[in-house]
């Protein structure tokens, strides 16, 4: 018996990608489940899937107070309830197509499969220089906390198993980078270091429609998830770009 499987989709205004991602992955993959997870989203992204009446495509609606990628992301995981879930973006830049290897390596074994890039240049060169210097800083990071890690630790497309991340989300929940975006760093760092990873090799694509969130509070979530030295990073960049950290981590102000 094949194992059962939800396609996690974190969605802030994608109308213009939902519809046409949904469709893509209905006629690739026509048993996985497809739940959008919108961050409160002010557009009409959740008619549009709703108008196409897939009982398993569905559009699970955020609380405003709630808010963040990740957090999306982690809620996911918990409530999808198949055997295995993956985790992809919603701009086509992860292909429908490297679906079918991350599927396959749970159903061989894997506890955790990430989607990693063939060619990280293709982010262009100054995404992919901060990429390669964050994979590097954090890799570090979880080695000296013995913890696993793997060659593209920024990727966003990466899959496992429900019965295995369900219960350490719930339990870690308060701990995790819920504001952040990398959440495959909180998936390591909080995972036990015997699980079996493994790596599907995909190539990155572009983005179909719309522009990326990808903002200097991104950059700050990301330090911030390694430990005390990735915290004094945080800070640190965090005065260079004028934003004010402690209303980010209200909790650290002494």
């Amino acid at each position: 018996m094949t194992g059962t499987c939800t396609i996690v989709i974190p969605t802030y205004n994608e109308e213009k990608n939902i519809v046409n991602m949904a469709k893509a992955i209905r006629a690739s993959y026509p048993d996985f489940h497809i739940l959008f997870m919108d961050d409160n989203s002010t557009d009409n992204g959740k008619e549009l899937i709703d108008g196409l009446n897939d009982p398993l495509t569905k559009v699970f609606v955020r609380k405003p107070e709630e808010r963040g990628l990740a957090a999306s992301v982690l809620q996911g995981f918990v409530i999808s309830e198949t055997d295995y879930f993956i985790c992809m973006d919603c701009d086509f830049q992860h292909p429908v197509s490297a679906l079918a290897g991350i599927y396959e390596k749970l159903e061989n074994g894997a506890d955790l499969c990430v989607g990693t890039r063939n060619n990280r240049k293709a982010l262009g060169f100054y995404r992919w220089a901060g990429s390669w210097a964050f994979n590097v800083f954090c890799s570090a990071s979880l080695k000296l906390h013995g913890k696993q890690t793997t060659s593209d630790l920024m990727s966003g497309l990466f899959g496992g198993r429900h019965d295995i991340f369900a219960p350490e989300i719930e339990k870690n929940w308060n701990s995790m980078e819920l504001t952040g975006w990398k959440v495959l760093m909180d998936l390591f760092k909080y995972s036990d270091k015997r699980l079996k990873i493994e790596k599907s090799f995909y190539d990155f694509g572009t983005r179909a429609e719309g522009e990326s969130h990808i903002n200097s509070k991104v950059v700050i979530t990301s330090w911030h998830q390694c430990w005390g030295f990735g915290k004094w990073c945080a800070r640190r960049f965090a005065k260079l770009k004028h934003i004010d950290y402690y209303s980010m981590y209200p909790k650290e102000k002494k």
